[in-house]
């Protein structure tokens, strides 16, 4: 089937990022045409575990319920030094929440429920077994050859976003290269089939008596899946690392050693090692970047794919708007500056998770040992070896911030931050204040009184009063002194908060629209 002479948004790549991204640009009503090398989704676990965030993300196209009903939820994890267990951590949860603070779910399978929301929008097109073979920008929109089984075609799009991987065609296109540093030490990846009992947790080895000076990590996977990684030595040559000859026996050595003996069998082997390199910019002129394609984090914290779906939460509304006309063009500029800052915080911490499971020098090698030999008696060396798990990034001086205002009683809802989960009490009975998010900016109406905000042209608006705050957690983690303030507080589509306010006079929201020209 002939691809369109035109489109007005055309995604490199049919991963998760550029699959999650075709499905939110449909659901804000935006055509778009996915360009996907190969024929289908991907073989292998790749990235696996999905944050609290994410998940959130793919539940604005409906993609949650799959995910979380398929995936194995998490809260916490183990970790050892040889035979001793020397850490244990659990990450913020509670009762109320929404999502469990991570989920384990094969990459497989969270490409195939994107596409999925993508598809029942009806205004995204995937072409399978075909690649971007040449980029040509315009002033106006982007020229692309795209390669097909039916032979090469050239795609006209309005704006083009490259998703296609660490190995981005349309970078190269464009000439431009990754900054910052790639790790050597090497990890080998490996999927086993095993039946288990063990708790569903991240499970972590250093120096173990199976595979001596090596690190290990595992996690469990739906379908009986265990994920293995482990770390081979400086001198070996990867090329022989990922043969099953010599990886199988290591697997079968760790496995007898954590004693499980269930009969087991390979699924997929490959190797990784850390980088940490990133863009200067997201955006060139109608070109922007995503995922991989922007940026590569390490694995540890695991900050990649998570990392990639807010790319794509963050740009879907912005693209959407602007090909609207609802927003000038540079509202995309909000897109690289937010996103480029998250990648540096997300590198900082995935360098320190990098040098310690993965030490680059005998010096850090060293400390590394007397961290871990200490942590065996000191809880408070302990905290040194928590691998910091993914977790929103606040947007810390982005343009979109509105001026903040005082009086408040905590910075959880500061302009720039995550808007706070909070289990509310409505007609309908109880629902999650993050299910509201997603879609248009919202206004939120605390208190009591006047709710002038409610009528606001092109605003969602939300009433929250203290019947429907019934936990009190929505007052509490907007930063209002009582449950009877008034104040408003304005939701960005991406479930950011973009200002807040005492009262209930909507002029400031207005104001902020304009003067960050989020509204053209």
């Amino acid at each position: 089937m002939p691809l369109s002479a035109h489109v007005p948004v055309l995604i490199a790549g049919g991963g998760p990022v550029g699959l999650t991204l075709s499905a939110l640009l449909s659901a804000h009503g935006i055509h778009n045409l996915v360009i996907e090398a190969d024929d289908s989704y991907c073989t292998g676990s790749r990235a696996i575990c999905m944050s609290r965030r994410s998940q959130e993300i793919l539940g604005w196209v409906g993609a949650d319920q799959a995910l979380v009903t398929k995936g194995l939820s998490w809260v916490g994890g183990r970790s050892h030094w040889r035979h001793t267990e020397v850490l244990h951590f659990q990450m913020p949860s509670e009762p109320t929440q929404r999502f469990a603070p991570m989920v384990n779910i094969q990459q497989f399978y969270v490409e195939e429920f994107a596409h999925r929301a993508a598809q029942t929008a009806g205004l995204s097109r995937v072409q399978w077994s075909s690649r971007v073979s040449a980029v040509t920008p315009h002033e106006t929109g982007v020229d692309v050859k795209v390669i097909t089984p039916q032979g090469p075609q050239t795609v006209r799009t309005d704006w083009l976003v490259a998703c296609d991987g660490g190995r981005s065609t349309v970078r190269e296109q464009l000439g431009l290269q990754l900054e910052g540093t790639q790790y050597d030490g090497k990890y080998v990846i490996v999927d086993v089939v095993q039946k288990t009992k063990r708790a569903v947790e991240r499970l972590a080895w250093f120096d173990p008596p199976s595979n001596p000076g090596s690190t290990i990590l595992m996690h469990r996977q739906p379908d009986d899946v265990w994920r293995i990684d482990y770390q081979i030595r400086d001198d070996e040559d990867p090329l022989e690392a990922v043969k099953p000859e010599n990886v199988l026996p290591r697997v079968q050595s760790h496995l007898a050693m954590i004693g499980e003996t269930e009969p087991w069998e390979p699924l997929w082997i490959s190797i990784y090692n850390a980088k940490c390199l990133t863009l200067p910019s997201y955006r060139y002129g109608r070109v922007m970047f995503a995922g991989d394609a922007a940026h590569l984090v390490p694995i540890f914290g695991v900050r990649g794919l998570n990392s990639g779906l807010d790319d794509a939460g963050n740009l879907a509304w912005k693209l959407a708007r602007v090909v609207r006309g609802q927003s000038p063009h540079a509202l995309l500029d909000s897109y690289s500056t937010e996103r480029v800052h998250a990648t540096r915080e997300n590198i900082a911490y995935g360098a320190k998770s990098t040098e310690f499971m993965a030490p680059p020098n005998f010096a850090y090698r060293l400390m590394r040992e007397a961290t871990l030999r200490l942590a065996e008696g000191d809880a408070l060396v302990r905290s040194l070896i928590n691998p910091r798990q993914s977790t929103p990034i606040t947007y810390v001086d982005s343009p979109l911030n509105a001026t903040a205002t005082t009086g408040w009683s905590n910075d959880m809802a500061a302009p720039g931050a995550p808007a706070p989960e909070a289990l509310l009490q409505g007609g309908q009975g109880a629902f999650h204040l993050s299910s509201c998010f997603g879609r248009d900016f919202l206004v939120l109406v605390f208190g009591p009184g006047d709710q002038r905000a409610l009528d606001l042209p092109g605003l969602q608006a939300l009433a929250i009063g203290p019947g429907m705050d019934v936990h009190g957690q929505a007052w509490q983690r907007y930063g209002l002194q009582t449950a009877t303030d008034q104040a408003l507080v304005l939701v960005r589509p991406d479930g950011y908060v973009m200002g807040r306010w005492h009262g209930h006079d909507p002029a400031p929201v207005l104001q902020a629209l304009q003067t960050t020209g989020v509204f053209a």
